[in-house]
């Protein structure tokens, strides 16, 4: 892509020779597609480096990242190996391939990429850490130790060290030592819910039922929207038997996750204890719904079927274990009473048979004398529990324990999504609202806000997608792409016949911005407001341009892999402990000027557009002028009073000078209207 020939911007599938190409252009646009997460458009243009240059490693690197982040670890590690293949001291490349191969198992292959690393940066924390989880998984326990005391003589403060390596610990069966480690961890930062987590689990498996609660209890105050440990403070308050409060924190877990298979598995088995059989068969109806080969789900439902007399039901239940698991012998002679009761003798009799015959090469296969069936699962009582990976059907009547989840076991330590957040979370403000035609789902919908200036904009400038104003944009995929690289063609070409029809120009603007090239999509906002100088969404536009090529440019510089400790911010010197960190107040710079005068011109032009008040005050929130982002947001409200994103970013700016019962007000309000992360940060604050 020339600059000069913005018409030479078509299809990327089209570009066939070098020469075409504006490789450093191309690649600054792909950095910035990978570095506001639109990952499939980033592949697109390395894709056109690649081809115009294929000698050059940055393009193999940065198309490695963009698969990595949508989990093709097997496409990161082809062009991790490619990047290294053509520039072997790209040190970074050796971190991103080890991560693609510990993803896909390959610890040995991961083990040697790591080390590698460490030659050129042996301190580095991350490396250190996924050092220590690769020799783990290879059951190499003593490597892996070593790794974490150079981990932790290095940063004895490391809180994720002393986490991961307690878990190394439970890995040997050394409780002792992992819970010194889980102590520390929480003694170095007494905020991060999983070290609470892990220790309330380990007190659980010793059957220190009233520390595991307490541990539990804090885990959940901290981070009140991780499941697991509601599911596992339900099995600690089931042993010490407050089944009332067990079966509440399961009815808390299946609110949010109706399809939470391990709250409806142990909500059923508690139902079942209780004599609620009818309310237990259906919540084992669910569990099979989800997942229909759940052999042990369909065994606890047949029992229940026998209990409330539906025969043939528990009869069919009963015929789907034993398929599945022909040595069951509990269960012949279970469907031979079942048959029995329903009158057919012959069958019985069959299945009696073969219970005594399947019981008998049990003994015989045996080492010594096993327990009655009945107490096979049972070694304290009732009230044994099994893992979730643990499918032994004789473990059938046993709750199951809930683990950490996956999402929190990083993928190359990226901390900045997924549920990783969840480890002490930074206050962050509510993203600015943008201009596109895609915006993405989320769990809890906020209110919808009206806007006459979209109305018109939809009706008179004639696009092939309807406009939106959202701040949860979604990235483009592969269609979506191809679509408007098809789109800005079209236009251009119209352009060539209208060069004054403003429409035509802010069309193909969109289209720019929504491929993330801002510098063109900027310069047809230019040439619409040279021929429209009045339009608000052509103003709208260019400032949130402004606003994220300012934004890329400050960081751009950055490594794409950077070691933030791992998210977690421990407070520093004169903090308040248990108190959030909280940005520093400071003058405003004259970077963002421009853009708030931009927004200046919007709010004269349409005093009632909401999002260009909101918008301003956010840009005030980052140049720490609070009292200013509090006004603008305070009008925003007035305009529209159910803004939920206004009312969460006006209680951050009033915490942040110290107004925190107003601001706990917003943040409550915020909540309500379905920003759930308000309600962490008022438990954290209260």
């Amino acid at each position: 892509m020339k600059k000069t020939i913005i018409a030479a911007l078509i299809a990327l599938s089209a570009l066939s020779a070098s020469a075409q190409v504006n490789t450093d252009r191309v690649m600054m646009i792909g950095k910035n597609a990978l570095y506001f997460e639109d990952y499939v458009l980033a592949i697109q243009y390395f894709n056109q480096v690649i081809t115009a240059k294929p000698y050059l490693a940055a393009p193999y690197y940065f198309r490695a990242m963009s698969k990595f982040m949508l989990d093709d670890f097997k496409g990161a590690e082809e062009d991790a190996s490619e990047c290294l293949l053509r520039n072997p001291y790209y040190t970074a490349a050796y971190q991103l391939r080890g991560a693609a191969r510990q993803n896909q198992e390959r610890y040995e292959l991961a083990a040697t990429d790591y080390q590698r690393s460490l030659e050129f940066f042996p301190e580095d924390r991350i490396t250190l850490v996924n050092m220590g989880i690769v020799n783990v998984e290879m059951k190499q326990y003593e490597v892996a130790e070593k790794f974490f005391e150079v981990l932790l003589r290095r940063f004895p403060d490391y809180t994720p060290g002393y986490l991961t390596r307690a878990q190394l610990f439970l890995e040997q069966n050394d409780t002792a030592r992992a819970l010194v480690d889980l102590d520390k961890a929480i003694e170095i930062d007494p905020y991060t819910s999983q070290s609470f987590s892990a220790r309330g689990l380990l007190y659980f498996q010793q059957r220190e039922y009233n520390k595991a609660l307490a541990d539990l209890d804090e885990a959940i105050r901290l981070d009140p929207y991780f499941t697991g440990n509601y599911i596992n403070r339900g099995l600690v308050k089931y042993h010490l038997n407050d089944l009332r409060g067990a079966m509440a924190d399961y009815d808390r877990v299946i609110e949010t996750d109706e399809n939470n298979l391990i709250a409806r598995f142990n909500r059923g088995l508690l139902r079942a204890q209780v004599a609620d059989n009818n309310r237990a068969i259906r919540d084992f109806d669910k569990v099979l719904e989800l997942d229909p080969d759940n052999t042990i789900a369909y065994l606890n439902r047949a029992v229940l079927k026998s209990e409330t007399g539906d025969k043939g039901g528990a009869l069919s239940d009963l015929d789907v274990v034993l398929e599945a698991h022909p040595d069951f012998f509990t269960g012949y002679y279970m469907r031979s009473q079942l048959k029995r009761e329903l009158s057919d003798l012959r069958g019985s009799e069959n299945d009696y048979l073969l219970a005594r015959a399947e019981e008998a090469k049990a003994r015989r296969m045996a080492t010594t004398e096993p327990k009655p069936v009945s107490q096979s699962a049972d070694k304290e009582g009732a009230k044994s529990t099994r893992d979730e990976a643990d499918t032994n059907i004789e473990k059938f009547n046993l709750l199951v324990v809930a683990h950490e989840d996956n999402s929190r076991k990083s993928k190359y330590q990226r901390q900045s999504r997924g549920k990783v957040q969840n480890i002490h979370a930074p206050v962050e403000p509510e993203p600015l609202f943008v201009l596109t035609y895609y915006e993405r789902s989320v769990e809890v919908h906020r209110p919808v806000y009206y806007s006459a200036t979209m109305d018109q904009a939809n009706s008179q400038l004639g696009l092939n997608w309807v406009l939106k104003v959202t701040n949860i944009e979604a990235p483009l995929n592969e269609l979506q792409v191809q679509t408007h690289f098809r789109s800005i063609d079209h236009y251009s070409k119209r352009l060539e016949e209208d060069p004054r029809n403003d429409a035509l120009f802010f069309g193909r603007g969109m289209d720019f911005m929504l491929v993330q090239d801002y510098e063109n999509a900027l310069k047809d906002m230019n040439r619409v407001l040279t021929i429209n100088p009045d339009m608000p969404l052509a103003h709208f536009v260019r400032a949130v341009i402004r606003t994220k090529q300012l934004e890329y440019d400050r960081l751009q510089d950055e490594p794409m892999m950077v070691d933030h400790g791992n998210g977690v911010e421990l407070p520093g010197k004169g903090e308040l402990p248990g108190k959030i960190r909280l940005p520093e107040i400071s003058t405003k710079s004259i970077d963002y000027e421009e853009i708030l005068k931009e927004y200046e011109t919007i709010i004269r032009l349409n005093p009632d557009f909401i999002f260009a008040w909101y918008n301003r005050a956010e840009i005030f929130t980052l140049e720490k002028d609070y009292r200013a982002a509090i006004a603008d947001y305070t009008k925003a409200i007035e305009l529209e009073p159910q803004f939920a994103e206004a009312y969460f970013n006006r209680g951050i700016s009033r915490l942040s000078i110290g107004e925190t019962a107003a601001g706990l007000d917003d943040l409550r309000k915020a909540g309500e209207l379905g920003i759930i992360q308000s309600y962490s940060i008022i438990k954290r604050m209260q």
